[in-house]
């Protein structure tokens, strides 16, 4: 009796922690569409703060990069607009290096979490209807699932926060997500960062891709395959041989 009260108090707890995850983000989300705050993130809006900015990071570098690293973090977890413009000032402002970096790290830390709150919030749910689907797709995904996220990630097929939702119903690991999703988006980063460099002539962020630079991340996300397949073929090789 004691053992049921118990796992009917944690049942509660965890709904409870539930429901107070799901109404923070809603809230956060609401707040956001509410207020000015989606306004801020504008490439005109920044661009007029451009000064202001560089002038606050001259004075306190640490400060303004850890703003600058919860502001992106939450914008990349709550999957609402506005990296690209971030991504632009940290070119300007940071510099292509740790403007990358810290942009790269802050997208990624905001994919973890998006994907840790979607897993905490539904996976569940989705458990207790399409367990034996979600199996099979769980044993695909163990065999070429960071293949498909480092893809996907370079050349975004799918967008990212979609993304981050749909592999926190899947058995994707924390860390390796976490590591191929740093590395998968370093490029394209890059790309709007260096951009940033010219934030005054960027109109819009059309300007910033070229049909060369989508060519170059194209060939990069499907890198890990055409590797797989070769290492695949010689392994097959091998084993034929002996």
């Amino acid at each position: 009796m004691p053992h049921a009260l118990t796992m009917t108090r944690d049942l509660l707890a965890s709904r409870s922690l539930r429901w107070g995850v799901g109404a923070f983000i809603l809230i956060a989300i609401a707040i956001y569409v509410l207020t000015d705050a989606r306004h801020a993130l504008t490439l005109e809006s920044m661009r007029e703060a451009q000064s202001w900015f560089m002038q606050t990071y001259a004075r306190s570098p640490i400060l303004v990069s850890c703003c600058f690293f919860a502001l992106f973090t939450a914008l990349s977890a709550l999957s609402l607009p506005g990296a690209a413009v971030l991504m632009l000032i940290a070119g300007s402002s940071f510099g292509l290096v740790w403007g990358t970096l810290l942009s790269t790290l802050a997208s990624a830390t905001g994919a973890t979490l998006a994907m840790l709150a979607t897993r905490f919030l539904f996976r569940d749910w989705i458990d207790a209807r399409y367990g034996a689907r979600l199996t099979e797709i769980n044993r695909g995904i163990e065999r070429n699932g960071l293949y498909y996220l480092f893809s996907l990630r370079v050349a975004p097929v799918i967008p990212y926060f979609v993304l981050n939702w749909l592999s926190g119903l899947t058995a994707l690991r924390v860390w390796p997500f976490f590591g191929v999703s740093f590395i998968g988006m370093l490029p394209g980063t890059a790309v709007y960062v260096n951009a940033g460099n010219e934030f005054a002539k960027v109109e819009s962020l059309a300007d910033v891709f070229s049909w060369q630079i989508g060519v170059s991340m194209l060939l990069i996300a499907v890198t890990p395959f055409l590797l797989k397949f070769a290492i695949d073929r010689y392994s097959a090789f091998v084993a034929s041989r002996s």
